[in-house]
């Protein structure tokens, strides 16, 4: 009998080139949902934490790089394990081939392919085996040792036409048939399927062996690589909580100690420990402060100087001015005996030394109230005599309408509630149009749409006049001085009231550009009109005295045309002085100041 043996062994899958092609554009769109997923994420992470920003980072880094790590190691090891076990199948299924078949003649009996079918599967590899061959009478024989599991059906289609396949030999090709094999799931089962025939003539022989075990084993390990990325992703969440706690720290001091620096804590330093980055930070941070305290206390001592200057020249200017105004009363006087020619020059100097002396008490008010001297002295007031004796003094009760509830009574400081409503209603008659109507009313809560802000609002255009921004009815320089504090409007109304003395005019109103500048010191409302019959300061020195009630002052215009001023004061101011005494309040009286519009 001629030897026989199975050719040379080489592998080949089902899978085609077109499956290949058409795959690619599938893995581009998922690889493009995958990036645009990772860029919002990224945005997402910008509006957290950045504790938590590093803690993410973090563990997506040691994520990346475990289940790198761990598909590595289980790609080498399950090709390993799956390389050893099928050639030791395949080494093994070749030797059994050829030694089962040697015996066999060219055309057996189904019997004898039976028995070697049999011989071939008892084996230690313990796989099914089929063997085909052609019996001395011409028919087909089929021998399987499991006809369930292997049968000539079971086997692929490529498998078979690649084993039946004639190759020319050659110098680079010895055998015209070859061992050919693939994987296949029977069920949910892997199994490995080979076949070969016999060189020289006799059966073709095919073999299925059980993956089972190799899988099983597969699945632990990709368990425990599993469970080792899951200690590594909390170890590198730890690391990075420790991390971030350590970076973090010196930027929260940092951060506390800037608020502190914000709310003029100027002496505020940090402990620099170290040569890093946030080390310097922190020396970039003290050196900054202590920069900033020295021009604080340079400024401050700038503006004291400013303040005790204006002060001690106002004080001083007030001796002079005694005579002068002495003088000016006597020549007054006697005007009508004077000489026509002299008269005009000594009205003119009776007039600017009023002026003058208006001027100098304004300033003195203004001085008390940047240096917080200035105090209240209250007392119970009738808004509506106080109101009427404010008019009646200043001989306006022809130009001014009254709409005031009597009884309404408010416990306020009377001098500056005066000082307040003659330059209001003296603000109004020289810049607006008559008449003039003042309403007085109480609301309860109520801040009648102030919203506790300095300044005005405009309701509508104002008209083409431009009335003086401070009392006056032209203003002489920009005001350089310091910044006024911020009034209590806005808050809860001492006693649970609020008055509401509203002061309205008949005239254009006041221009848009203007507006926002009413209450600012000596603005000019036109730089063509250098002089001013008033001091400028008439509305800043009403709205310091409304913020020192805890009260507000807006101005804005009317859609029917003409301004509006409204102020507003709580009904009971005592809370604001520290006490609710009956004598005139806790605190001194101040020196009397005076207004515009007197």
């Amino acid at each position: 009998m001629r030897e026989r043996s199975a050719g040379g062994g080489s592998a080949k899958d089902e899978a085609g080139g077109e499956a290949g092609e058409t795959a690619a554009p599938v893995a581009r769109r998922r690889v493009q949902r995958v990036l645009r997923g990772l860029r919002r994420a990224s945005g997402l992470l910008r509006w957290t934490s950045l504790r938590l920003r590093l803690v993410v980072v973090f563990a997506l880094v040691a994520l990346t790089a475990a289940v790198s790590a761990s598909g590595i190691a289980y790609w080498l090891n399950r090709n390993t394990v799956l390389e050893r076990t099928q050639n030791a199948v395949l080494k093994d299924f070749r030797k059994s081939l050829e030694d089962s078949t040697r015996s066999l003649p060219l055309r057996p009996r189904c019997a004898e392919l039976q028995d070697a079918a049999r011989q071939m599967a008892a084996g230690p590899q313990n796989y099914s085996v089929l063997l085909i061959g052609v019996d001395r009478e011409g028919k087909a024989c089929a021998a399987t040792t499991n006809k369930n599991l292997l049968t000539l059906d079971s086997v692929p289609v490529s498998l078979r036409t690649a084993v039946d396949e004639v190759r020319p030999v050659d110098e680079s090709n010895r055998y015209p048939h070859h061992l050919y094999w693939q994987r296949k799931e029977v069920g949910d089962a892997p199994y490995l399927v080979a076949g070969a025939k016999v060189i020289g003539g006799g059966p073709t022989g095919y073999m299925m062996k059980s993956l089972a075990t190799e899988r099983q084993d597969l699945n632990s390990l990709a368990w425990s690589l599993g469970i080792a990325t899951a200690l590594a992703l909390v170890g590198s969440a730890l690391l990075a909580q420790a991390a971030a706690t350590t970076v973090l720290r010196p930027v929260q001091r940092l951060g506390h100690a800037a608020r502190q620096l914000g709310e003029g804590r100027l002496d505020t330093r940090l402990r620099v420990t170290g040569t890093d980055e946030l080390a310097d930070l922190s020396r970039t941070f003290n050196r900054t402060a202590e920069r900033l305290e020295q021009r604080v206390e340079e400024l401050s001592g700038r503006e004291a100087a400013s303040r005790r200057f204006v002060a001690d020249m106002s004080h001083e200017l007030r001796t002079p001015l005694t005579a002068i105004t002495a003088v000016s009363e006597v020549l007054e006087e006697e005007a009508e005996s004077l000489d026509p020619m002299i008269a005009p020059a000594v009205q003119l100097v009776v007039s600017e030394t009023r002026r003058l002396n208006d001027l100098v008490e304004n300033l003195m008010e203004v001085t008390r109230f940047d240096a917080g001297t200035a105090r209240l002295v209250l007392d119970d007031v009738d808004v509506a005599d106080q109101v009427t004796a404010c008019i009646d003094a200043r001989a306006w009760l022809d130009a001014v309408e009254l709409d005031a509830d009597r009884g309404i009574v408010a416990r306020l400081d009377p001098r500056r509630l005066d000082v307040i409503l003659a330059n209001l209603i003296g603000n109004a008659l020289k810049h607006g149009g008559s008449p003039v109507r003042v309403s007085v009313h109480t609301e309860d809560g109520a801040d009648d749409g102030a919203g506790g802000r300095t300044g005005s609002t405009a309701v509508s255009g104002g008209g083409p006049a431009a009335p003086d921004a401070s009392g006056g009815p032209e203003a002489g320089t920009e005001d350089e001085g310091p910044q006024r504090s911020e009034p209590a409007a806005g808050a809860e109304r001492p006693g649970g009231g609020t008055l509401v003395i509203r002061v309205r005019d008949h005239g254009p109103g006041i221009p848009e550009e203007v507006l926002p500048h009413v209450f600012d010191r000596f603005y000019k409302a036109s730089a063509s009109r250098p002089r001013s019959e008033g001091s400028g300061l008439g509305l800043s020195i009403a709205l310091e005295n409304a913020h020192i009630h805890g009260g507000e002052i807006t101005a804005a215009n009317l859609p029917e045309g003409g301004a509006v001023f409204t102020l507003l004061l709580p009904m009971d101011a005592a809370p604001l002085t520290g006490g609710d005494r009956r004598d005139g309040g806790t605190a001194r009286a101040d020196d009397e100041g005076t207004e515009d519009g007197r």
